[in-house]
């Protein structure tokens, strides 16, 4: 039975790995007309790293073509991006590390990080107004809420909780 486990969990961690790799990618390199080419990019891990990994090898990795990873070249990929190994095989790290790059992500823009430095500063219940306030304006234009929870509930109005819900 474990064998039959073990090639079940192969294949969904190998999408994983090309996921996370794109992911990573993207972050580090947001614009796609200046993101490096797959040879290029290898040659800057190679420098960074000291490890061996060709162009054609990561480019299969990110795109799914092959599926036998070694933890020699997931070290060199850790090392390179700035995150753990676990990055590649635990949906856990994975989960936090992803909502790491997306904070910084939100920060690189001029904008986001002007709001989050005048927020500086205001009083709790000021800053629960601004939270409501982003939270509607992101319903209104069909956005998710960014942290993966549920919009923040208006003053007297509760989203599924309890009069203590409403009581803050």
């Amino acid at each position: 039975m474990s064998g039959a486990r073990s090639k079940r969990s192969g294949p969904a961690c190998e999408r994983k790995i090309d996921e996370r790799l794109t992911t990573l990618i993207t972050a580090v390199y947001p614009d796609e007309r200046r993101r490096p080419g797959y040879t290029k990019l290898a040659q800057e891990i190679r420098e960074v790293t000291g490890r061996a990994i060709s162009g054609t090898y990561l480019w299969e990795l990110a795109t799914g073509k092959k599926s036998n990873v070694t933890l020699d070249h997931l070290e060199a990929l850790a090392e390179f991006f700035g995150v753990p190994v676990e990055y590649f095989v635990n949906d856990g790290v994975a989960r936090k590390v992803n909502a790491q790059l997306a904070l910084a992500s939100a920060l690189g823009d001029a904008q986001v990080r002007n709001l989050a430095l005048r927020a500086n500063g205001l009083s709790p219940a000021s800053l629960d107004a601004l939270l409501t306030m982003v939270d509607e304006v992101r319903r209104l234009q069909g956005l998710t809420p960014t942290d993966g929870t549920e919009p923040a509930s208006p003053p007297g109005r509760t989203a599924g909780a309890g009069p203590q819900g409403a009581q803050h």
